[in-house]
């Protein structure tokens, strides 16, 4: 026997059925918030990818030359192929766009918990919209997601951050941007290490200026409430230029706040601004969905990204998404016992006398199906006992019972599998009758 490869997975019916649940949830609250579904090539040019995340990218993925001599990849994530496609035609496209897609994507890291080499993930996304209600948009739609899922304000928050308002208030600090990226990318990393590696780098590339900047940023990453951001930018003694470019930021963040207070989603926002993602080509506010116990984990993650399009080749247009992968999400959802158990049964199942009156019930069972219910019959004859036996254990809601002396008389017996009440129907009525028990 073979066995998959490590950090692949097989998807028995079980296991697809609760993937199907998570896939239908995501695909129901898109459409419900008026994105449209897309897809994009599985495999593309490697270089795409190397121009949005630089060499280091290529460690990162399954990628090889082809037969016609091209530099290939398995797409890690969806967001340089929207890019292109919304670019090549972004003067013909209704703006703004609002895209959603479900798919697999691989990349080549070692298998742990939360992380495999082949996963799902939903990824949404506007483009064309500089606005902070893109980004509203975009939290309430993750926001809804989790929780049509049936995790709640106990189970997750959406943790907002601000890379324009840490790069303003890095300049007003006298940092050039080269250094700031420097800052913010130990910022990133400070969660993972310990608080004397994180003071070893600031010194590092900050000399004399290590211990005040520090004691700043660790003030301004842990303030949780827009007033005391307000209050505590207020005090700090930076450039003029830069405390006005705050406080016009500051009016974005009021706009955004207010905007999810309305969408129903700010209960869930938690301003972080120790959240500043890793990814460089992020431009504004970013956001990451955690759990709030049990494994703390990134449950989703996304924000804008104004320059991407452009950097690849497209016009200059604002763009803002997020992607939620299907591992951690699962894992969240199956500890909290809130995925379903088992496959989709039948709505109705089919018991037989015979040969003979599997012909006639088969007839009956194509104008069910081809009217919308799920229907199972016995692909073998089989005793009425064990047909009955498998028909209690089947999850159906209804049995229809074919004997011979029913369809002497034209008719079919109904049988309520949950209260074990039966009625006698005519054929030629049936579709009729089963109708009005769904």
């Amino acid at each position: 026997m073979f066995n998959s490869l490590p950090g692949f997975r097989e998807f028995y019916p079980e296991e697809c059925a609760r993937r199907n649940y998570l896939f239908d949830a995501f695909r129901r609250v898109a459409l419900r918030f008026g994105f449209k579904e897309y897809d994009a090539p599985v495999l593309e040019p490697l270089e795409l990818y190397i121009e949005k995340s630089g060499e280091e990218i290529v460690s990162q993925l399954f990628n090889f030359t082809d037969r016609g001599d091209r530099e290939v990849a398995l797409r890690p994530e969806l967001t340089p192929s929207l890019a292109r496609l919304v670019g090549a035609k972004a003067s013909s496209l209704p703006m703004p766009v609002k895209w959603f897609n479900i798919g697999e994507h691989y990349r080549y890291e070692r298998p742990q918990k939360g992380r495999l080499r082949a996963f799902y993930q939903f990824n949404g996304d506007i483009l064309g919209e500089s606005g902070t209600a893109a980004d509203a948009e975009l939290i309430s739609l993750l926001v809804e997601i989790l929780r049509v899922l049936g995790l709640t304000e106990k189970d997750f928050r959406i943790r907002l951050s601000d890379r324009t308002l840490w790069f303003l208030f890095l300049e007003g600090l006298g940092f050039e941007e080269a250094k700031s990226f420097e800052i913010l990318s130990i910022l990133d990393k400070s969660e993972k290490i310990s608080a004397e590696k994180t003071n070893a780098l600031y010194q590092e590339i900050l000399g004399a200026k290590a211990k005040e900047t520090a004691l700043k940023i660790e003030k301004l990453k842990t303030i949780q409430d827009l007033e005391e951001l307000r209050k505590f930018l207020d005090s700090e003694d930076l450039n003029t230029a830069s405390k006005e470019k705050l406080d016009a930021r500051l009016e974005d963040w009021t706009t955004l706040i207010g905007y999810l207070g309305g969408l129903g989603a700010k209960s869930f926002v938690q301003v972080d601004l120790g959240i500043v993602r890793g990814l460089a080509y992020y431009t504004g506010f970013v956001f990451e969905a955690f759990e709030n116990e049990g494994q703390f984990r990134a449950l989703a993650g996304g924000g804008r990204y104004n320059d991407l399009v452009a950097k690849l080749g497209g016009p200059e247009l604002p763009a803002a998404g997020f992607a939620i992968g299907d591992v951690t999400l699962t894992d969240c959802l199956d500890r909290r016992n809130l995925l379903p158990q088992g496959t989709e049964n039948p709505e109705i199942i089919t018991i037989l006398g015979g040969e003979t009156e599997r012909l006639e019930a088969i007839k009956d069972i194509t104008i069910l199906r081809r009217a919308g219910f799920s229907v199972a019959y016995p692909l073998k004859n089989q005793g009425f006992g064990k047909q009955f036996k498998s028909a209690g254990k089947s999850g159906a809601k209804i049995a229809l019972i074919y004997g011979g002396d029913e369809l002497s008389e034209g008719k079919v017996k109904i049988r309520n599998l949950s209260t074990g009440e039966e009625n006698l129907v005519d054929r030629s009525d049936l579709e009729i009758t089963v109708r009005g028990l769904f």
